[in-house]
């Protein structure tokens, strides 16, 4: 069984290759996400988790640069402080309360809703920087078992946009993609 340490070590890590290898004009192209630029979905991963964090656990992630004047170095300063915390033994004694999500443990917090999240702005990202978006097939198909039974609860947040038609027969990123309500 992978820890939550290892796959956010793993998913950042793509991310990370991302914003390295973004050329500088890039960062404010349009991303698949309406409204977002490049530099956007950095600003969307490194500003969310801190206040989810704070509120839920307690938990004070280090800032880092700002995702306007050094994207990549807000990506990077972000994912090792998230991931220096999830490297640390005490995070496994810390319960992350949410009204919303009830009670858990912080790295399974953390897997659940931010480590998911930066696996699929990685696709966003990638689009958006004109990199290669190809996904971890085995990951898009356990990310579409597990959201299957709360897509109710996960369009009703705002957070998703509408499902959109495949092929049948579609491969699992392609359908994880159009779960999340993403067409281009």
């Amino acid at each position: 069984m992978t820890t939550a340490a290892e796959e956010h070590r793993t998913i950042a890590a793509r991310f990370t290759e991302l914003t390295q290898h973004a050329r500088p004009e890039t960062w404010d192209a349009p991303s698949p996400c309406p409204g977002w630029a490049a530099r956007d979905v950095v600003r969307h991963l490194v500003e969310w988790l801190p206040g989810f964090l704070a509120a839920g656990a307690g938990v004070e992630l280090p800032k880092g640069p700002s995702p306007d004047d050094d994207p990549a170095g807000a990506w990077r300063a972000h994912a090792d402080a998230v991931q220096a915390l999830l490297d640390d033994p005490a995070s496994e004694s810390i319960v992350l309360r949410d009204r919303n999500v009830g009670e858990l443990p912080l790295p399974a917090a953390i897997a659940m809703f931010y480590t998911s999240d930066v696996f699929m702005h990685t696709w966003d990202l990638a689009r958006a920087t004109g990199q290669d978006d190809t996904l971890d097939p085995q990951r898009c198909e356990r990310m579409l078992e597990g959201m299957g039974p709360a897509e109710a609860a996960m369009r009703a947040s705002g957070h998703f946009g509408p499902r959109v038609e495949v092929p049948a027969g579609a491969d699992p990123q392609t359908r994880l993609l159009a779960f999340i309500g993403r067409t281009r």
